[in-house]
């Protein structure tokens, strides 16, 4: 066949696909709607490994790779669940319903906080004004004075772990955390203009990317590092210079913006390298008793011996699982520590009711930062047999 009309039929094709996968989404928002008044999770992951295991059979009688089969309706499972997790949130909070929303964000256009935005926020609102903003404190200015109705926030990642910075902001804000967000960081060097590796003596990055890349950066020899203030203005600062012996540290997706190319690709330390975010308002939201919910709080315990034992000891007696410890400094008491702890629960169910009574009578201080959905959506399992030939 003609190569030209074999890749027309393949564009027919690719179509249909999309129309599928347009006709599947509308139809599991019917399955969200129907319960929007029935307490059931969204989640029936018996069912989901039941339906994925037919479906690699399936595949492998029309000739497909069990892999390609798993991967593929891994990901649409998971689209489907975060957008009836959202469908049923509105529900939860018609307050919130708006087809613009206002969201400040660390850098200009770009920068992963932006990249977040939009991703956290295509399921949510037909159009986000941007507001970018030079540093984390700047952002919750922003949300507090009702400039911005969001802030984003990195929080953690998993190769650099957690952003103190942004634990020690949480201490002093009377903001609620209203959502999460788990962001793949893809690492490239980028440059203006035609060059090679070999060239470029000069990196401008903001210090997360330069630590989470650190072993690629180690190689180099005769690097100068300039640091800046998000990912967003190194993009924009070697697209201005557009020279041979500097590059930028950042997301191919975000250089794509200011015509950016990649020098190389996969520099971080780790493969599998993601940012968790935060989303903060003004106002706390009612988690919807079908989605998994997250509640994150911080104390301060005393000083005696296993204070901060007897806490854990709570958790366990009310099986709450704690996903984040983190301890920070309190600002104007030496040696003192103040702990953020990330709980799976929602806090208005009996079991964390009742155990934030209990931990209240045991420390010093203690404040809930918010209750939000949980946005981590473990893929469905297979079991090994399904995948490959007995």
């Amino acid at each position: 066949m003609d190569l030209i009309k074999i890749r027309e039929q393949i564009s027919t094709l690719d179509k249909q696909l999309l129309g599928l996968a347009a006709r599947r989404r509308e139809l599991t928002m019917n399955v969200a709607k129907s319960k929007a008044h029935i307490v059931r999770p969204v989640r029936d992951q018996q069912r989901e490994q039941e339906l994925l295991v037919k479906l690699i059979q399936q595949g492998k009688e029309l000739g497909l790779d069990a892999h390609y089969v798993t991967r593929l309706f891994q990901l649409i499972i998971e689209d489907s669940v975060l957008n009836q997790q959202a469908f049923l949130q509105q529900l939860k909070n018609p307050n919130t319903k708006a087809p613009t929303v206002s969201v400040a964000f660390l850098g200009d256009k770009g920068s992963y906080s932006h990249l977040a935005s939009y991703r956290y926020f295509s399921r949510r609102a037909e159009e986000i004004i941007e507001f970018g903003c030079a540093s984390f404190k700047e952002i919750l200015n922003q949300v507090e004075s009702g400039n911005v109705d969001y802030g984003m926030l990195p929080i953690e990642n998993t190769s650099s772990g957690s952003i103190n910075e942004v634990y020690d902001l949480l201490q002093h804000t009377n903001l609620s955390i209203v959502g999460e967000l788990s962001q793949p960081i893809k690492h490239c060097l980028l440059s203006a203009v035609n060059t090679s590796l070999d060239a470029i003596d000069t990196i401008y990055a903001h210090a997360q990317p330069v630590q989470q890349c650190s072993n690629f950066l180690n190689k180099q020899s005769d690097i100068r590092i300039e640091y800046c203030e998000s990912s967003a203005d190194a993009m924009q600062m070697v697209e201005k210079l557009k020279q041979p012996n500097v590059a930028v540290i950042g997301s191919e997706e975000g250089g794509q913006l200011y015509g950016l190319q990649a020098l190389q690709q996969g520099i971080a330390n780790q493969d599998e390298n993601h940012s968790r975010f935060i989303l903060v308002a003004r106002k706390p939201v009612d988690v919807a008793e079908q989605i998994p919910a997250k509640t994150t709080l911080i104390l301060a315990t005393g000083q005696s011996p296993g204070a901060l034992v007897d806490c854990l000891v709570v958790l366990k007696q009310y099986d709450i699982n704690m996903t984040k410890l983190e301890s920070r400094p309190i600002q104007g008491r030496p040696w003192e520590e103040m702990f953020y702890i990330d709980l799976e629960a929602n806090l208005k169910s009996v079991a964390m009711q009742e155990c934030l009574t209990k931990l209240t009578e045991l420390t010093r201080f203690i404040k809930v930062l918010g209750c939000y959905p949980s946005e981590q959506v473990n893929p469905t399992s297979v079991p090994f047999s399904a995948l490959h030939d007995q």
